[in-house]
């Protein structure tokens, strides 16, 4: 398996509606990268600029295919990977502040962010 630091730009509009997919559990059923995609973005962090990064788990070529056709690209522009070993893209990122709040179920604080 690979792992890849991520990083894109999301469309602000649409993050409540992205929240919502998460609260529901709708991303994490999704086979087979649901689990890992929904983990992912519920840990994402804001970087500068208004970008966000992740840490994320992928078997497909050319990376995050799947995922970006069912999920990603409908919420993010300007998509790239870095290939990392496993834990190294969160070991680089965890200084940064969380998109979400561990155990935030609703989409309130999206509007307190500065993108």
């Amino acid at each position: 398996m690979a792992y890849y630091l991520v990083r894109a730009k999301p469309h602000t509009e649409l993050l409540p509606e992205l929240r919502q997919r998460l609260d529901r559990g709708e991303i994490e059923k999704m086979r087979p990268f649901g689990g890992a995609l929904h983990e992912s973005l519920e840990n994402a962090r804001l970087a500068e600029e208004g970008w966000m990064v992740w840490e994320e788990e992928d078997y497909c070529r050319p990376p995050l295919a799947q995922e970006r056709a069912a999920v990603l690209d409908a919420y993010f522009a300007d998509l790239s990977v870095e290939a990392v070993r496993e834990g190294e893209g969160w070991s680089r990122i965890q200084h940064l502040r969380r998109l979400w709040e561990p155990g935030e179920q609703n989409s309130r604080s999206i509007s307190q962010h500065r993108f």
